[in-house]
């Protein structure tokens, strides 16, 4: 029942480290427009945008089209630059960051795991032949089941090693860079299906921290938050020894969430600059398997898509981009309408299928309504 409050105050409940904004940020110009009439089909039955927001627990909702502000509403105590957690589009942001890294010539994606983190090497991460760009899709062959209500599965051992869950008498105090060293197989070879484990984007967070020699937090900042051109100062959470959860740690105001997905609409270019190198956006669009897919848990929910490079290409004929967390974090991304929408949400239930089904389909018609 905290979640309204929390989801945006997390500095205040827990250790986190900065990831700097720009002094100059792009600017975003208003060019409004009516949508709260727009339809779609809710979770409950059909609905309007208007209807919809509040009771879904959404808290800020921005539309983007052709960069400049058509629709944005808030609620719950936040306003456009209110740093709310992210949950897994943090993946997503730090999927961008590794192609900023490849293009230094600091990161090589086909290289192994080990080659920067041998502190594994005991662990699935360092059997196999596993890579980083099993890392990068979500494709390593680990026994590790991501069931967020679970409350003695593997989720909660590893929010416990994160420093997100109270450690109760008798539970293990493992940090998470320990915790990460203790994954096992689980008998698939990498590469063969799309198995979503947040762990896998913590470990890629530490592989950066070794390519790049220093802090994720600060090359997070000074690689991609600044020369996006972002205006508010975000964080990411950290554990007991500083390790940053790459993979559900980011805060970040709503309008920086919208710039960061222009910039991938642009082909990885925010206010003249090139941020993400372009054959990095080439790739994430065109080189997803989609057999691995179609052997994944969320096949069923997003049929015809990919997953590449933490981004999940929901309609590959559309080559629409998606960065999705629990609890209704969104920010979708659709070049040919040339629109990008952010939704961030406090929804109850971590991970309601349906959910995410009915916001697709809002998203959907948003799309059809600037068309």
């Amino acid at each position: 029942p905290s979640s309204d409050w929390s989801f945006h105050n997390v500095r205040r409940l827990m250790p986190t480290a900065a990831i700097a904004a720009s002094k100059t940020p792009t600017p975003l110009e208003s060019a409004p427009r009516e949508i709260g009439s727009v339809a779609f089909e809710g979770a409950g039955g059909a609905t309007t945008l208007r209807e919809a927001l509040a009771p879904s627990k959404t808290k800020g909702f921005l539309v983007l089209r052709r960069g400049r502000i058509a629709a944005e509403w808030y609620a719950q105590g936040m306003d456009a630059t209110t740093p709310h957690i992210v949950f897994s589009v943090s993946k997503s942001i730090c999927g961008a960051l590794g192609g900023i890294l490849a293009d230094r010539g600091l990161l090589d994606p086909d290289g192994p795991v080990t080659d920067y983190v041998p502190e594994v090497a005991n662990s699935v991460y360092g059997s196999g032949g596993c890579t980083v760009r099993h890392l990068l899709d979500m494709s390593v062959g680990i026994s590790f089941t991501e069931d967020y209500v679970d409350p003695d599965g593997d989720v909660a051992r590893y929010r416990r090693a994160a420093g997100w869950d109270v450690i109760k008498p008798g539970q293990s105090t493992m940090a998470l860079r320990e915790f990460l060293g203790t994954q096992k197989p689980d008998g698939k070879k990498h590469g063969h299906a799309f198995h979503y484990v947040s762990t896998n984007t913590d470990l890629l967070g530490w592989v950066y921290e070794r390519a790049a020699g220093r802090a994720l937090s600060d090359i997070l900042g000074e690689w991609l938050w600044t020369p996006l051109g972002a205006e508010t100062e975000a964080y990411i959470t950290v554990d007991a020894e500083g390790a940053m959860r790459a993979a559900g740690g980011i805060c970040a105001g709503v309008r920086d969430l919208a710039r960061f997905g222009e910039m991938i609409r642009q082909r990885g270019v925010a206010g003249g600059r090139q941020v993400v190198p372009g054959w990095w956006i080439d790739d994430i669009n065109a080189n997803g398997d989609p057999q691995a897919w179609a052997r994944g848990e969320f096949a069923a929910m997003f049929p015809d898509s990919h997953y590449r490079s933490k981004f999940y290409q929901i309609d590959r004929k559309r080559r629409t981009l998606a960065c999705i967390g629990i609890h209704g974090q969104w920010i979708y991304i659709d070049p040919p309408s040339e629109l990008v929408i952010v939704r961030v949400a406090a929804e109850p239930v971590p991970l309601e299928v349906e959910n995410y089904r009915a916001w697709r389909r809002a998203f959907e018609a948003i799309v059809r309504h600037f068309s």
